[in-house]
């Protein structure tokens, strides 16, 4: 976190009170609200309320969806041929000859890094994990005779990803007499992108890292700056780079840019490129199925037309599916969880643009209880969006159930429970004109953002078998749930917080820091930046653990749940009201196929 002194920006630790313990009381998790054992009631008195309310509504001024039913459901590739995944399978075995056949473990590395970035390393799961485990019990990467900036740093962080805890130490070697990093490595940028790259996967404590992660920011800045990187491609991955490293990165969503990049690069591997082009294809098409039967899902639900205030975003909300569950096999997933996100999207307009406060604690009050007593007491509008909400919970459970004879219901239940609770907190503060403290907005936020609801699906959708001890960490909200929040939190205030505020909205992170500390919006800003470093710190300790309590796959969606909020609000609004950069990664992405020729 920061701590603004004297009108600077200084880079410390998070304060206890403040981040470190956020979402905890007395060394204990903290929920915004309980949910269990007691039947709950309402925690405003409404009588006597009515007449204090607003006359007129609030409105989001959301503009239409851009993208039409018609058109959606107008989808057809011509990749859904079975002719396209044969050729792509030829080339996945040719591929599969060149890694396994490279005996110089520097190639191999720079390999797995294309693989990565063009969005097809799935395909070489195995291989990849042979050839990184072997690196590292070798200690080839110590190996002083090849050993250099470039591939230390590429070794390091492709180990590290791996969840291979390589030591920081092994970049000692590149520093001065006075313990810093010597100023001539600047010449060679190659080298030092890969530093930069390298320092973002730090923990914390490990200052030398944090050095090299502000040394190579400045140094590649300045090259960008002065003009003076000469190679066209490599001043693309710098600016890319600086703008979003790639740990912080989806890999799905960025592989179109990086096929685009390599395109006009002379050393890639023509097999690799074309396989790269074949399956970014082949997957969209299965995509574009995928968003044609959401949509029809979403058209049938009249949710649209019922709940005209509410944002209508199927699309969007397929987007993140995404990054967040890009493999293949997950179609059914992505299906289930995107219409999730549309549900979460239209309830969160409920709490933060159209109910009155009297509404929204009645509608809190609904979903604590999980009964029809209550569901009465709802206006009309309230009442169809509840029982779509249930509807999707006793859907998802039953497919649960029939698949794996495991009963989550309640665990479902429990999880909106807890969103619409923080929900209603906050438009209590709104209503009441309330300005929380940071410490106050976080404890909230957290559960707010929707994180926990979004990987609680995820974890029963992916999770086969589905083990207890994994199930009871996730009720509990196992740290990685909330390191995954709060990047999502985070990376969302600072992208929507202006709009949100303009349109009338509880004060996000920002602010709160703002008003509490008379902080400039600038000085804010970073502090709310170092806050997000500083959770990326805790998520990357969290994947060194020899003992995981979640399944490798379902560690990578809650880390690519934070990436892709970064992904989406990173120049704005990308969810809610979208912006040019979105549109045009979402056509990309969705709906043009690459040429191949």
């Amino acid at each position: 976190m920061c701590s603004i002194i004297m009108g600077m920006a200084i880079p410390m630790r998070p304060t206890k009170d403040v981040f470190h313990n956020f979402g905890k009381k007395d060394g204990k998790m903290r929920l915004a609200s309980p949910t269990c054992g007691r039947r709950p009631t309402c925690s405003l008195k409404l009588s006597g309320t009515v007449d204090q309310l607003p006359s007129t509504r609030r409105s989001g001024n959301y503009r239409p969806t851009l993208w039409d039913f018609d058109d959606i459901q107008s989808l057809n590739s011509v990749y859904a041929e079975e002719k396209y995944s044969i050729k792509a399978c030829e080339l996945v075995v040719q591929l599969k000859k060149v890694l396994q056949g490279e005996s110089n473990w520097v190639r191999q590395l720079e390999l797995i890094h294309d693989l990565q970035t063009l969005g097809i390393s799935y395909h070489f799961d195995h291989e990849i994990n042979q050839i990184l485990n072997s690196i590292y019990l070798e200690q080839k990467y110590l190996e002083t005779e090849e050993r250099d900036l470039y591939s230390t740093a590429l070794a390091f962080r492709l180990l590290r990803q791996h969840g291979l805890r390589v030591s920081q130490d092994v970049f000692d070697c590149l520093k001065n007499e006075e313990g810093e990093l010597e100023a001539v490595l600047g010449d060679n940028t190659k080298g030092v992108l890969q530093l930069y790259e390298a320092s973002f996967l730090l923990t914390e404590g490990e200052m030398s890292l944090e050095q090299a992660r502000v040394f190579s920011t400045n140094f590649l800045q300045k090259k960008l700056d002065d003009d003076e990187i000469m190679d066209e491609h490599l001043s693309w991955l710098v600016r890319r780079s600086l703008e979003l490293p790639l740990h912080w990165s989806v890999q799905r969503p960025n592989a179109r840019w990086f096929i685009d990049a390599c395109a006009n690069r002379s050393d890639v591997d023509p097999i690799l490129l074309e396989l790269a082009k074949l399956d970014f294809n082949i997957v969209q098409a299965a995509y574009q199925q995928e968003l044609k039967e959401v949509s029809r899902w979403w058209k049938e639900s009249k949710l649209a037309e019922t709940l005209p205030f509410a944002r209508d975003r199927v699309v969007e909300n397929y987007l993140w599916n995404v990054g967040l569950l890009f493999q293949p096999q997950y179609g059914y997933p992505r299906i289930m969880t995107t219409k999730l996100f549309i549900l979460i999207t239209v309830i969160d307009d409920i709490f933060d643009v159209y109910g009155t406060l009297e509404e929204t604690q009645l509608f809190n009050d609904a979903i604590l209880r999980w009964d029809v007593e209550a569901i009465g007491h709802l206006p009309k509008y309230m009442q169809i969006c509840y029982m779509a909400l249930d509807n999707f919970i006793n859907e998802m459970a039953y497919h649960v159930l029939i698949e794996q004879g495991v009963l989550i219901v309640q665990d479902l239940r429990k999880s909106w429970a807890d969103l619409c609770t923080a929900y209603a907190k906050e438009a209590e503060w709104y209503h009441t004109g309330y300005t929380p403290t940071l410490e106050e907005y976080i404890d909230v936020a957290w559960i707010s953002i929707s994180a926990h609801t979004i990987l609680s699906y995820v974890f029963f959708l992916i999770s086969n078998p589905i083990e207890e001890e994994a199930a009871h960490n996730l009720r509990n909200y196992h740290p990685i749930i909330r390191y995954s929040a709060m990047v999502l939190r985070l990376a969302d205030d600072l992208g929507t917080s202006p709009y949100e505020l303009q349109r009338g909205d509880v004060p996000k992170a920002v602010e709160c820091y703002m008003n509490e500390t008379g902080a400039s919006v600038e000085e804010a800003r970073e502090h709310v930046k170092c806050m997000l470093r500083e959770t990326w710190m805790k998520t990357n300790e969290e994947s060194f653990k020899e003992c995981p309590i979640f399944s490798k796959d379902f560690m990578r969606s809650a880390a690519d749940l934070g990436r892709h909020a970064q992904y989406m609000y990173q120049h704005g609004d990308g969810h809610g009201i979208s912006n040019p950069q979105m549109e045009e990664r979402i056509r990309t992405l969705i709906f043009q196929p690459i040429p191949l020729l």
